[in-house]
């Protein structure tokens, strides 16, 4: 069985604001059906998987998870915006998938930081901001101290207590985010089809991230 079929499905239902029932109705079944598709506990045929697909005006491929693009299109790396830093031994790069993996998070993170701007939340801003940093200088110091031979005294943070350190610093962004106080107010709701129309090149990215961390975080 698909196991992103029903989440998606769910998904979908939820951000057109329809109920259950209102979306069984549209779609031609019982909502008894409905719920088990969505839920996972029955498998549909093709012909609900079209007419649901076309219903909610995204490809087949998308409601099945196999796309991370509503229409089923496919943005390539070069189509991605680059930053304007130089990478220097580019052959390197490609071959350890670097130069994907930079594109990717810089584009994904644009999305973070202009949807973070809308929400006029202060407090959630400081946090994620606040992780955000946290997290390039780990990653900065991981590729610093990989060859063992550069001078740690640039550092006030000792190599040893590093992990520990930074592991806890983003659990207490992570927690002063989740209890930002609602204190600001989102000039829209968040959804994939905002986000691809406000972001159409961008949203691939953001997608993309999405999907292979998952996949990533799976494995644990």
């Amino acid at each position: 069985m698909n196991k992103d079929f029903p989440r998606i499905l769910k998904l979908l239902r939820k951000e057109r604001g329809l109920r259950q029932k209102e979306a069984a109705d549209k779609l031609g079944v019982a909502q008894a059906l409905l719920s088990h598709y969505e839920n996972g506990k029955r498998e549909c045929g093709l012909d609900f998987l079209v007419q649901a697909a076309d219903f909610y005006n995204v490809s087949v491929d998308y409601i099945l998870g196999r796309s991370n693009s509503r229409n089923g299109t496919v943005v390539t790396e070069n189509e991605l915006e680059d930053s304007t830093v130089s990478e220097g031994a580019s052959e390197n790069a490609e071959s350890a998938g670097i130069l994907l993996r930079k594109k990717l998070a810089t584009n994904a993170l644009e999305i973070v930081f202009s949807l973070l701007t809308k929400t006029k939340n202060n407090k959630l801003a400081k946090a994620v901001g606040n992780y955000m940093l946290t997290a390039v200088y780990r990653a900065f110091r991981m590729v610093y101290s990989a060859g063992g031979e550069n001078d740690e005294n640039l550092f006030s943070i000792p190599r040893e207590s590093l992990s520990g350190i930074t592991l806890a610093q983003l659990s207490l962004e992570d927690v002063a985010a989740n209890t930002a106080e609602k204190d600001g107010t989102a000039d829209a709701k968040i959804t994939n089809s905002r986000i691809e129309q406000e972001y159409p090149k961008q949203s691939t990215a953001l997608f993309s991230v999405i999907n292979n961390v998952e996949k990533e975080l799976k494995k644990l």
